[in-house]
């Protein structure tokens, strides 16, 4: 190790609520544009048994205690703090590689995606500690035995075992539905990028918002950690198919039924469709977006395009078009300006990209670029490369090996069910996109390679504007795919929460699943005691308080007069003769929106009170028609409660409206905002 390297700062690790730096044992990171050392990183003498007990022991029960809403407070709070510092995060994003808008997608991206699952936590979750999980199932005759699935967190660890690409992204897009779930972390970033891990976990446990034992870090191997793994952890990983491979065949997810994510390897595919000539727009669109994805990041991504496809007649107007554009890309140091492609993350990926470049050019020929070039005695620059296989069914390399850098291959295809069969004969893909303006063609693609493919970019005119592009996973939309690309899950909204909670099926009366789920269900107690419901506050007001209203008679003078004052004539509640002969009507009918009216006219409490607004209604159904001379009543009930900030919450009511004989007419949710 020379003078420099040794002078050079260790990378910690963060080791049940303390930081660790090992004593020996230390590799040198070194800069990917200069070949300097950059730090020193080692996890000898951590004691990898008791990190996983802490996080189970401490970190868990920390968490679990926290609400939904809590913890996504919590999360926008490390975004928030991320944001305020993400200037020293791309300070040291530089020495990875990556340009000034490679270091956006990876710093920003990563805090945005804890943005996104702050607001889908308070949006879409309860502020509770269990969640429901669909509609309550019906078990007798009588209703007195019921069933309904939860989700609860896994009582466990995660641990997060991630690429060097992304070092900021990477870490949040898994962390994110881990906390939101309730479920503690360990994370191990790939020892290249550690370094840029390392200060955003400093700034996300300086936030001070994290309980003990919520996150530690791994800067270095994880010794013997998976031996130390439970039925209740999860391990997620993103990197190679051989490291997946490594991985998953410890004993311990056999023997103990570890949950494992993998993303891994991906040749993604994009298409040119068939109506897509060289004067569309689509064909400029598919053109920028190889270019785009072939040198963001310098093509280190696994969600860039490896293979494109594009009709026989146009495959020669293609290349020329990639051949321009790409000879307008500079690669250098990203900190000198004018530079649009930065080197990639270390010398030993280079010589791993040009040594897989050797392989492809078995198959294909190169069109564009050089590998050895340009000249770089320190850094890990290259050109972008670009290669043609004018027979992809004789080919095998270019559809089984990735290179993960500034390389693509072109090839032609026949028909749209020959682009389809060479886009699957990748074997499963992160991604594929289209460019297409015939919905015809993409409903045939969509049938065709959907299966094959984890996300499915259409890219048109109508979109382009707007569209995120081929390479860019998203938090509201699944990241993972099947086969090659490791068969895993990850992000997807709340789906990506769902990976780390247990689903259970619960039995029992409605009394016992109400008092569990904090939502009223039919058959449960009901509290209708005075006073009226809408009297009490938020904080006062109990889920199972309950109204049953006085009757209100219907008559046809009614049904006119509604009928004329809104303008909604429509036969059945105009017409007699006309109304009787539909199959569903016995003749005219009051309108659905009159009963809805006259319901709230019967259990609305006027007056000002803590009743802020109604908002809307959910799940309306009407299940019998209301003739003139029928009565109706109304049953208020509070199914549940969400408190939405220090002035108010949501609470959605179960409103059943019932005729004189006592069979149901109407059923809906009611959703009121109340004050606290």
């Amino acid at each position: 190790m020379t003078q420099a390297a040794i002078e050079s700062p260790a990378i910690k690790s963060y080791v049940a609520d303390a930081w660790h730096e090992a004593a020996s044992g230390f590799d040198v990171v070194v800069s990917a544009v200069s070949g300097a050392p950059v730090a020193r990183i080692s996890s000898n003498g951590i004691d990898f048994a008791a990190m996983a007990a802490h996080a189970r022991a401490v970190g868990g029960p920390a968490l679990r205690r926290m609400t939904f809403h809590d913890r996504a407070r919590m999360l926008k709070a490390l975004a928030e703090a991320v944001m305020a510092k993400k200037e020293e995060l791309y300070a040291l994003s530089a020495h990875t590689g990556a340009t000034r808008s490679d270091g956006w997608i990876d710093i920003e991206g990563g805090a945005g995606t804890l943005f996104a699952y702050a607001s889908k936590g308070r949006r879409e979750l309860p502020n509770d500690t269990v969640l429901l999980d669909g509609a309550v199932e019906p078990l007798s005759k009588r209703g007195s035995f019921i069933g309904q699935h939860i989700y609860t967190p896994l009582q466990g660890v995660a641990v997060h075992i991630n690429a060097f690409n992304f070092p900021v992204w990477g870490m949040l897009e898994k962390l994110a539905p881990t906390l939101l779930a309730g479920v503690p972390a360990i994370v191990k970033p790939a020892s290249s990028t550690a370094y840029v891990t390392e200060a955003c976990v400093r700034i996300m446990l300086e936030a001070g918002v994290l309980p003990a034992g919520a996150l530690q870090l791994i800067s270095g191997a994880t010794g013997d950690l998976l031996d130390h793994l439970t039925c209740q952890d999860v391990l997620s990983f993103t990197g190679s198919a051989a490291t997946a491979q490594k991985l998953q065949s410890h004993p311990v997810f056999a023997r103990d039924s570890v949950r494992f994510v993998a993303e891994r390897d991906s040749l993604n595919a994009t298409v040119l469709g068939p109506d897509a000539t060289p004067d569309a727009p689509e064909f400029d669109l598919f053109v920028k977006e190889i270019v785009r994805e072939m040198t963001t990041k310098a093509g280190q991504k696994c969600t860039a395009i490896r293979r494109a496809f594009v009709p026989e007649a146009v495959i020669d107007a293609v290349e020329a078009a990639l051949k321009d554009r790409l000879a307008k890309v500079v690669v250098g140091d990203p900190a000198v300006e004018g530079v649009t492609m930065g080197a990639l993350v270390s010398a030993r990926q280079l010589t791993d990209v040009r040594r897989t470049v050797a392989e492809l050019a078995r198959d294909a020929r190169i069109v564009f670029g050089d590998p050895e070039s340009p000249p770089a005695p320190n850094g890990a620059f290259m050109s972008p490369i670009l290669l043609r296989c004018d027979a992809p069914w004789d080919a095998s390399t270019v559809h089984d090996q990735e290179a993960f850098g500034p390389v693509s291959t072109l090839m032609p295809y026949r028909d749209v069910a020959d682009a389809i069969a060479l886009c699957n004969r990748g074997q499963g893909s992160l991604v594929m996109s289209l460019f297409t303006n015939d919905p015809r063609v993409a409903t045939d693609f969509v049938a065709g390679a959907a299966a094959w493919h984890g996300r499915v970019l259409i890219l048109d005119r109508d979109c382009a504007r707007e569209s995120t592009g081929h390479g860019s996973p998203l938090p509201g939309l699944v990241h993972g795919g099947p086969g090659r690309a490791g068969g895993g899950e990850e992000m997807g909204g709340i789906r990506g929460v769902h990976h780390y909670m247990q689903r259970t099926a619960l039995q029992g009366s409605p009394r016992m699943l109400s008092a569990i789920g904090h939502r009223w269900i039919e058959g449960a107690p009901v509290a209708t005691e005075a006073p009226h419901p809408f009297r009490l506050s938020f904080g006062e007001l109990e889920v199972g308080k309950s109204i049953t209203t006085d009757a209100r008679t219907i008559s046809l003078a009614d049904i006119e007069h509604f009928a004329e004052f809104t303008g909604d004539t429509f036969y059945a509640h105009m017409d007699e003769d006309a109304a009787a002969a539909n199959p569903f009507f016995p003749g005219r009918v009051a309108h659905g929106y009159l009963i809805l009216s006259f319901a709230a006219g019967l259990f609305v409490d006027p007056a000002p009170g803590p009743v802020l607004a109604n908002y809307g209604l959910d799940n309306l159904r009407f299940l019998k028609p209301v003739s003139p001379g029928d009565a109706i009543t109304v049953r208020l009930t509070a199914k549940s409660k969400s408190r939405r900030n220090d002035e108010y919450g949501e609470v959605r009511w179960d409103a059943l409206v019932t005729n004189q004989d006592g069979e149901g007419v109407a059923t809906y949710e009611l959703l009121t905002m109340n004050a606290i």
